[in-house]
């Protein structure tokens, strides 16, 4: 049987600058892998970015694991989960998101073989996804006028990204100008227990939840910051496995887990983490990386599960580009996006975009 692995970089401009407490984007540099096997093509999608400000990853880094440590093996097209449990990756310390890159990739392509839409692969599913939308910083005014927008169109929740002395100015923008609409704030880590009075003033603004105030990779602060405010910790960066999970939900240092395949290690450890979340009494939602549409594909397959009863950042491909790699890209109907229903993830590749968009490409492995 004859299989190759291949990728493709690509740098694609967002509409408009996406700005959180650490960086701002003005485009998507992402990595997109191609395996083709027995007249199958999947694709797949690593969520690291130029820069390892979100987590240690970058795209570097994942590339050169993917390359040198992964890519062989994923040519034996072992199940996804087997494919995790292998030796060879099994050893390899953390680069979840190169090993989630390669998962999700096999998840496509088994689901392909099958002739089954990968939301129905993972099983357990309401068969859609409650969207919600992430506003990334800017001056307040304008992040209240996009929030209106943002119910205007049909969004279940809205995400406004804060960072530490800006919090209130932009708190109290948005809440006067959606009063009563689901509302969360995302400080990715720009705080510290120190700051817990400062945190715990934001109840006032009668948040759904509070996502990742303090380090990336904390849980003990986090519990104990819980104890100090009403308003519900959602944990993001410091979720990176079941393990973790486990451990947030014990502790009570969350109450909401956002999970990003990516973050995770793939959809397997995401599947796990949102039951363990949902049996525990906790909330679970399926963030976004400002994926393209390959990308985006996997995220709303995995929010339409039934254990995810929050509405997620799984925006249509609008918000972010004006022209995706995709050709068929989501809409969104009274605020719920349907996964496809074509085998694996569904969306057709947009060949001229992808040339267009293209920095690099190059075989990785063959058999």
């Amino acid at each position: 049987m004859r299989a190759s692995l291949s990728y493709t970089k690509v740098k694609m401009p967002f509409i408009a600058p996406f700005t959180t407490s650490f960086d701002t984007q003005t485009h998507r540099t992402a990595m997109i892998f191609q395996l083709k096997a027995e007249g199958v093509t999947a694709y797949s999608e690593c969520v690291t970015e130029i820069k390892p400000y979100y987590s240690s990853e970058d795209n570097d880094t994942s590339f050169h694991v993917i390359k040198d440590l992964l890519a062989e093996h994923v040519l034996a097209l072992p199940r996804p989960k087997d494919f995790m449990n292998m030796d060879e990756i099994s050893r390899i310390k953390g680069h979840n998101m190169a090993k989630a890159a390669m998962e999700m990739l096999l998840w496509d392509y088994h689901a392909k073989v099958q002739g089954i839409p990968l939301y129905k692969a993972l099983g357990n599913t309401k068969g859609f996804a409650d969207v919600g939308i992430s506003i990334g910083m800017d001056e307040p005014a304008r992040m209240a006028e996009k929030a209106v927008a943002a119910v205007t169109r049909g969004y279940k929740r809205i995400k406004v990204k804060i960072e530490k002395g800006k919090e209130d100015k932009i708190l109290s923008a948005v809440r006067p100008a959606v009063p009563a609409f689901p509302l969360s704030a995302d400080a990715n880590s720009d705080y510290t227990l120190n700051d817990a009075p400062t945190l715990g003033a934001l109840d006032k603004f009668n948040l759904v939840y509070l996502e990742q105030p303090l380090a990336h990779d904390d849980i003990i602060d986090h519990a104990e910051l819980s104890k100090q405010m009403a308003t519900p910790i959602c944990l993001d960066e410091s979720i990176t496995s079941v393990d973790k999970a486990r451990k947030a939900m014990q502790t009570g240092a969350a109450r909401v887990v956002n999970i990003k395949p990516g973050r995770v290690g793939g959809l397997t450890e995401s599947l796990a983490i949102a039951h363990l979340v949902r049996e525990a009494g906790g909330h679970v939602w399926i963030g976004g990386m400002l994926e393209t549409g390959i990308g985006r594909a996997f995220n709303v397959a995995l929010a339409s599960i039934s254990d995810v009863d929050y509405p997620g950042d799984t925006s249509p491909n609008d918000k972010y580009f004006h022209h995706d790699i995709v050709k068929n890209p989501f809409k969104m109907m009274e605020g719920r996006i349907r996964p496809f229903e074509s085998p694996g993830i569904g969306v057709e590749i947009d060949e001229q975009a992808l040339a267009g968009y293209r920095l690099l490409s190059g075989v990785l492995a063959e058999s």
